[in-house]
């Protein structure tokens, strides 16, 4: 049986360590309210591209001139997983998610006999794919979004994709990230960037019928629309992931940080309980040698 400093000592701990639990659960709710607000933003906007882009691409399906980044390099044995992850861990299974969805997705491509290669955005996916995976993560970015994402961040990402594509370093591009559902979910998406596909995931919902019935006219034409548009997006969509993920990691430090607040008074409740039953046992002892020793005289 543990001694009574030593229960005290414990106690004292895990008090401290509630405390510091139940204050970044309030930090974390805090920033979570700009993050999810700035997340539901940039949906609109981003959706509103896809779909405009959308009636590009069908516009200019089967066109030899056809920009590459829409039409592709016409193979995809390469492919290039951008894994967005956060720089800091104690948000419960944000990262763990991710990063098992990415092994999933290289094991799966391998398997086919694809060549896959990783480009981390943030310290901890990066640390937990270097052990399976290091030889395979070509660039890596770290500090992204400290103070909150920022579209700066997203187009000079967007711009080395290009370049990359451009340099034929790769065939596929994918983002995966956390998609912000609420403070208990986030749901782990892949989003392939380059080609350009329109996004499955985008909220029909807010689509009206006469929008999605009507034709446009472009000028000067479609090529040199996509030409200029397309480099874009890919900051805008990267842009969007970052604000999802920033959305995401303070919902799941915020809950994880609830259920550790909460554990910790469970434990404080146990210890204190074992600390009593000990310290009433340590008194009745000494009774109870109190009084035979008081018989004996």
């Amino acid at each position: 049986m543990a001694s009574l400093k030593s229960l005290r000592l414990r106690i004292n701990s895990v008090k401290q360590t509630q405390k510091i639990t139940s204050a970044m659960k309030l930090v974390a709710a805090s920033k979570l309210r700009r993050a999810q607000e700035a997340a539901e933003a940039a949906r609109p906007y981003a959706e509103r591209m896809d779909r405009m882009l959308g009636s590009l691409a069908l516009a200019m399906s089967g066109r030899e001139d056809a920009p590459k980044l829409l039409s592709g390099s016409g193979n995809d044995q390469i492919h290039l997983i951008v894994v967005c992850t956060a720089d800091r861990g104690l948000c419960g299974g944000f990262n763990s998610s991710i990063v098992r969805g990415v092994r999933l997705r290289v094991q799966e491509l391998q398997s086919s006999g694809k060549s896959v290669k990783l480009y981390t955005v943030g310290r901890k996916g990066r640390e937990q794919l270097r052990r399976e995976f290091g030889e395979l993560i070509i660039e890596h970015k770290q500090g992204i979004g400290r103070r909150g994402p920022e579209f700066s961040e997203a187009a000079t990402i967007g711009e080395q994709l290009t370049l990359m594509f451009q340099e034929e370093q790769f065939d596929v591009c994918t983002i995966v990230y956390n998609r912000f559902e609420s403070v208990m979910s986030q749901i782990v998406t892949f989003q392939q960037l380059i080609p350009f596909t329109i996004n499955e995931d985008t909220d029909k919902k807010d689509v009206d019928s006469a929008d999605a019935d009507s034709s446009y006219d472009f000028e000067p034409d479609e090529t040199l629309i996509l030409e200029d548009i397309l480099p874009r997006n890919l900051g805008v969509q990267v842009f969007r992931a970052l604000l999802e993920n920033a959305a995401s990691e303070q919902g799941a430090r915020m809950s994880a940080m609830d259920n550790a607040t909460r554990n910790a008074g469970e434990m404080i409740d146990k210890v204190t309980l074992e600390y009593n039953r000990s310290r009433q046992a340590q008194i009745t002892k000494e009774l109870i040698e109190i009084v035979s020793g008081a018989e004996a005289l």
